[in-house]
């Protein structure tokens, strides 16, 4: 069974990746950015993100399996450096039931 996505058109980090939609990007690469989002989930709330479209986990390739994860790890880093927080949660949902909103990764 399929997941069960939300509606892929448009995707909104897709607009703010191309510039259509203004948004804080702190770093790119030709496979992740990392965006500072408007809606705080806690305190230094970063997405991390791959630059081409892919809606779901199972989605990436290798290479960009690699790099997210690559950088989940340097934004945890940069989180704990900034805020000195007494943990830090990383999560990422797939699908509706999961509270997927965007569909992209």
């Amino acid at each position: 069974m399929p997941l069960l996505l939300p509606p892929s058109s448009p995707c909104a980090f897709c607009l703010y990746l191309s510039g259509q939609r203004p948004y804080t990007i702190l770093d790119r690469n030709d496979v992740t950015a990392l965006l500072v989002t408007y809606e705080q989930r806690g305190r230094g709330h970063v997405l991390v993100i791959p630059v081409h479209h892919r809606e779901t986990i199972l989605d990436l390739t290798a290479r960009e399996q690699a790099a997210v994860m690559a950088d989940v790890a340097r934004a945890t880093a940069a989180i704990v450096g900034a805020f000195d927080p007494e943990g830090v949660a990383v999560w990422q949902n797939n699908g509706i039931p999961a509270h997927q909103s965007v569909p992209h990764l």
